[in-house]
């Protein structure tokens, strides 16, 4: 149902945790199944393309969950969503047997933020679901998150040889690890890991060379939103980015992104449509 190319998709967060650094996380409201079907119930009718349900927080300096929290978290969210909405619905995880579950309980994609790194067995669920999957890149390391109060952690000393370069070689050695588990190339599509193990000005610059990634022959997504290098251009906490969020959005699209991945959706959609209107029109 994706016809890459001819439109932008927007995927919206649904985040099923207490500690969501956008604070839009459902766990913290009473009846968290209720809340995240209500919230995915919005993004259908605000025009959502794919609902991306995650249930551990991946901001810098988070702490990590283990598979048996994940699993309770997003399994009945999932299972809910997927009799109130007919959406496409992704699985926020890097870890396999999560992604089994989700897709069992209904999801159609999955979002690896580790690019197949984390789990040797995640490549074979995929091929054998033979589902969409998203490819992160991601050098986060804790040591190199700084953290200010009002704006939350950001990475800091992060070096690369060539940053657009590192990263396209990085991914490439992602989809390797995919192809060689049979994973369809079809089904693949890239991230190049906006504020994984990037400093402010690295994100910056992935943004604007957005384009440099659409030659290795995937559509791209592109995962800005409310993220902390807007954050500290703008000196705004993440309540407060939206308007930094449509600038990287639209720029991100005349660049060549086919998904964005946007916890305010009804405006983005319509930043979206408009922003293909011009740079889509034949």
């Amino acid at each position: 149902m994706f016809d890459w190319g001819k439109k932008t998709y927007v995927m919206g967060i649904l985040n099923v945790t207490p500690d969501s650094f956008s604070g839009d996380g459902v766990l913290q409201r009473e009846d968290e199944i209720a809340a995240a079907v209500a919230q995915a119930q919005q993004f259908a009718a605000d025009g959502a393309d794919i609902i991306d349900i995650g249930g551990e927080s991946t901001r810098p300096g988070s702490t990590p969950v283990t598979e048996a929290e994940e699993l309770a978290r997003v399994i009945p969210v999932i299972e809910a969503v997927r009799t109130a909405v007919s959406l496409p619905i992704s699985i926020d995880t890097y870890r396999a047997n999560v992604a089994e579950a989700a897709l069992a309980a209904g999801a159609n994609w999955v979002n690896d933020v580790s690019g197949f790194r984390m789990d040797s067995q995640m490549a074979q669920v995929v091929a054998t679901a033979n589902c969409p999957v998203v490819l992160m890149h991601n050098r986060s390391k804790p040591k190199n998150v700084a953290q200010e109060e009002r704006l939350g952690g950001r990475y800091v000393g992060v070096e690369y040889d060539d940053l657009i370069s590192d990263i396209k070689k990085e991914l490439g050695e992602s989809v390797e690890i995919a192809i060689k588990a049979g994973v369809s190339e079809s089904n693949i599509i890239l991230d190049p890991g906006v504020g994984f193990g990037k400093t402010v000005a690295q994100n910056l610059q992935i943004v604007n060379q957005l384009d440099q990634f659409k030659t290795m022959g995937f559509p791209i997504l592109l995962g800005t939103s409310r993220k902390s290098f807007i954050g500290y251009t703008l000196d705004l906490p993440p309540e407060e980015r939206l308007e930094g969020t449509a600038a990287t959005v639209a720029i991100g699209i005349e660049r060549g992104a086919d998904v964005v991945r946007v916890h305010d959706v009804k405006p983005i959609v319509r930043l979206a449509k408009m922003t293909d209107a011009l740079v889509r029109s034949v």
